[in-house]
């Protein structure tokens, strides 16, 4: 059995949104996104207090992108991994840990507009330099998806992945605070992936972190 530790709209959304997938089985433990992350009882699953945790065959795993990797590597290999030997494996690797790129900037902002509760301890340029960073990254996917290239419906040449999974996650959560408005070829490619029926299998029930739809920057005085 399969024991993913998740809290809605976190980076575990990743290794759900996977999981559902690759179509095994498994059993999803929630968790509040506070300071409970902090028990020592979590601490011994994940040593920085952070989703998600994976429990597999006695073990525990932490880190999405080494969650990817062995997920894809033990349970699917060829479809949404890609083996060593692939030509498509550099590309594989590449995309799947830019996702935590994006990711470290997104929770910057998360932080400004929403961990912190008191307004005299958020930075608007901090909020402004996050959401410029997060564009250049939509700028890296852009140039990505927009190569003439047969087939690049997807971020591999060869087809949908599990970076396809991680980079979505990531946009899914970054789309909070900078839009996909400049960036065509991305907002085609995430309509794509976001109708997969594992993608909706992977959103909240019942609410997550955010309470808005859309947080742009504060302006800077």
């Amino acid at each position: 059995m399969i024991t993913l530790h998740h809290s809605p709209q976190t980076r575990s959304m990743r290794t759900l949104w996977l999981l559902h997938e690759l179509d095994v089985e498994f059993h999803v433990k929630l968790h509040a996104f506070d300071k409970s992350l902090r028990d020592p009882e979590y601490l011994s699953l994940s040593p920085a207090g952070r989703v998600p945790a994976l429990e597999i065959d006695g073990e525990r795993m932490f880190e999405t992108g080494a969650i990817t990797q062995y997920l894809c590597e033990r349970f699917s290999p060829d479809r949404l991994g890609r083996p060593v030997n692939a030509p498509d494996r550099m590309a594989w690797l590449v995309w799947v840990h830019f996702a935590e790129t994006i990711s470290q900037h997104t929770a910057a902002l998360t932080q400004q507009h929403i961990a912190l509760r008191e307004d005299h301890m958020r930075s608007p340029i901090v909020m402004k330099l996050e959401a410029a960073r997060v564009a250049k990254c939509y700028d890296a996917l852009e140039a990505r998806l927009s190569t003439p290239i047969e087939n690049r419906d997807y971020m591999l040449t060869s087809g949908f992945s599990a970076a396809d999974i991680s980079v979505g996650q990531a946009v899914y959560m970054s789309r909070y605070f900078v839009t996909l408005d400049r960036h065509p070829a991305v907002s085609e490619w995430y309509d794509r992936i976001t109708e997969r029926v594992s993608f909706g299998k992977s959103l909240p029930e019942n609410g997550g972190i955010y309470e808005k739809d859309f947080y742009p920057p504060w302006p800077v005085e």
